[in-house]
């Protein structure tokens, strides 16, 4: 039973019992499976004498047949039951094979009785009841496995079938691509697009095996990944069909945008499709224009706001290599190689709506080559620019590759890097080590970034990581008060609250300090906080505390944002505390001392001032 007690000491609200009273609780539990898509409560069922905690899976809440809601790890069902004695008002299914602890009502009534407890159901019915008001009638496929998506099983064929037999089977299937095993284990596919453009456009004969147009190998998803996870993988890798593996490694299907998201004008599909074929740089920004309505659609189809973000991001990605691309093809070959590289929110795939644009170029060769750092203007000053007009401007504070800092050979940016890891008291040392630690190659020679993996090594620093964790205790959130939240009182924003450097900028510095101590660089504020709670370079309990803080401020602010670009407003981090409910403004609250109190913490075990 230790185990059972280990992790129910992770998941509210048992992480308040004693080690006494979890060892109680968890010696009452019992383990429970249940396979893909059977039901664990019936919608109407008579009123539970037991809860559930999930321990594996996911499972669905269901209402009059349709998934309302996706719960997964850690999360507890079908208490409002169990505490009100009434039938249960929705039924629970299994979203993919599931292990349940089940907790009886002796062992967890008491808990339930505590103020813990009751602040636990009391937040857990009221953001379910708003849940169920706002969804549409069938839950959003983005945030279901891919495996419950599936229409149809999947079509194989071998690689000697001829197109014709190929594409009559699929169409007999009424699938619109067919598999076909490789003899390296491998798959390849075939879409209807393949055969339009590379059989009927090309000429080819009805009789040509399906192996000389498939695409091979073909990338695969596992039936348990999550379709908003899948979506944004179709989206990084330019694909619109992955095949679909159960555990065993069978193809059970074939999984398509068109599954996962409504193909419309301003779905991120196709608009990375746009890019793909803009013919210059101002059709591109036309195009970028278009990213804060592809916001707006994907919060009404209820995507999760990191997926969002980092979709957006995906997207961003695509319009600066096409934007390269064009200005490379109008200025001829670059005098020696070079990247691109996003910095910032860009590089975390983190972007909102209301982002610019954090960048910098490394070239292979000297430094002061007048012709490489003339080359290096021109095309950053034309990307830039084309980005600018479609709305995403360059870095308010200057992390942009138009600026000579932030354009540099690579032995320079080596050296630099040497320099502040050696130095970290030199001016804007810690800055510019925090903004360059945490890049990601977008275009060019996606090896050629050293100086971002010589920041593996800063767990070896502890001058960088002290100056780091210092840095990161500069910007406090607003915990300055008895009753109501700290707003700014004079400006263009007085009456308002900025969320980002109030609140999500703490977390983010604490992120990327606890994070490159971890030896983690390149990555989202939320994988940093998990490897470094992994690696013990922030206390799980603090980990958890950040992320929730972070998810809960990243979804207030893509929700303010997605208003004010309905409204045609230019979008902000401002917003008024007024305008947020009760329960919204108690959360925010909860969450800013939360957060406070981990800088606290790091400044006590390091000895750092906060003042």
């Amino acid at each position: 039973m230790h185990d059972i007690a280990e992790f129910l000491a992770s998941v509210p609200p048992f992480d308040v019992l004693s080690a006494e009273d979890l060892d109680a609780v968890a010696a009452q539990a019992e383990i429970e499976f249940f396979a893909a898509g059977s039901i664990i409560v019936a919608q109407g069922a008579p009123p539970l004498d037991a809860i559930r905690v999930v321990r594996r899976g996911g499972v669905e809440v269901v209402v009059d047949g349709a998934p309302i809601d996706l719960t997964g790890e850690g999360d507890v069902f079908g208490y409002a039951s169990m505490l009100a004695g009434l039938p249960a008002t929705v039924g629970f299914r299994a979203a993919e094979d599931t292990l349940t602890y089940r907790l009886p009502e002796a062992a967890v009534r008491e808990l339930f009785a505590r103020p813990e407890g009751m602040r636990f159901v009391v937040r857990r019915l009221d953001a379910f009841d708003q849940r169920r008001l706002d969804a549409p009638r069938h839950a959003d496929p983005a945030q279901r496995p891919v495996g419950s998506l599936l229409r149809r099983p999947a079509v194989l064929c071998t690689p000697e079938t001829t197109v014709r037999d190929a594409a009559g089977q699929a169409t007999t299937a009424g699938s619109s691509s067919i598999v076909v095993p490789l003899p390296d284990g491998t798959l390849g596919i075939v879409t209807d697009r393949d055969v339009r453009s590379r059989v009927v456009a090309a000429g080819l004969d009805g009789d040509t095996p399906v192996s000389e147009v498939m695409s091979a190998p073909a990338y695969t998803v596992t039936a348990d990944r999550l379709g908003s996870d899948v979506l944004l993988e179709m989206l990084d890798r330019g694909v619109r069909h992955f095949p679909v593996l159960a555990p065993t490694g069978d193809v059970v299907g074939v999984i398509s945008d068109i599954e996962l998201l409504a193909v419309e004008s301003r779905t991120p599909f196709h608009l990375r499709s746009a890019i793909a074929r803009a013919p210059s740089m101002e059709a591109v920004a036309a195009i970028v224009r278009e990213l804060p309505r592809a916001a707006v659609a994907l919060h009404d189809a209820r995507v999760a706001p990191s997926a969002i973000s980092a979709t957006l991001a995906v997207v961003l990605d695509a319009a600066v290599r096409r934007l390269l691309d064009l200005a490379v093809a109008d200025d001829g070959p670059p005098p020696a190689p070079f990247t691109w590289l996003a910095l910032g929110s860009h590089a975390r795939r983190e972007v909102m709506p209301s982002s610019d644009l954090d960048s910098a170029i490394a070239w292979i060769g000297d430094d002061e080559d007048p012709a490489m750092r003339a080359y290096a203007a021109r095309v950053a000053g034309r990307v830039s620019g084309a980005l600018a007009g479609g709305g995403i401007g360059p870095c308010e504070d200057g992390a942009s590759a138009t600026r000579p800092a932030f354009a540099r050979s690579l032995d320079s940016w080596l050296g630099a890097v040497a320099s502040w890891q050696d130095d970290p008291t030199q001016q804007q040392a810690l800055i510019l080590a925090s903004v360059i630690a945490e890049a990601r190659p977008v275009w060019g020679m996606h090896e050629g970034a050293p100086m971002v993996a010589a920041f593996r090594d800063a767990r070896r620093r502890p001058l960088l990581l002290r100056g780091l964790a210092r840095l990161a205790l500069k910007h406090r959130p607003p915990t300055g008060f008895l009753r109501d939240i700290v707003v700014q009182h004079t400006g263009e924003h007085a009456g308002r609250l900025d969320l980002k450097l109030g609140g999500l900028l703490p977390i983010v510095d604490l992120a990327r300090y606890a994070g490159l101590a971890a030896g983690v660089t390149s990555a989202s504020t939320r994988d940093r906080l998990r490897a470094a709670a992994t690696a013990g370079t922030l206390p799980m309990e603090d980990a958890r505390t950040l992320e929730s803080a972070f998810d809960l401020l990243t979804e207030l602010r893509l929700s303010h944002q997605v208003e004010q670009v309905r409204a045609g407003a230019s979008p902000d981090d401002h917003i008024d505390p007024a305008t947020l409910d009760r329960l919204t403004r108690s959360y925010l609250r909860d969450a800013f001392r939360a957060v406070a109190k981990v800088q606290k913490r790091i400044a006590s075990d390091l000895d750092l001032r906060t003042r």
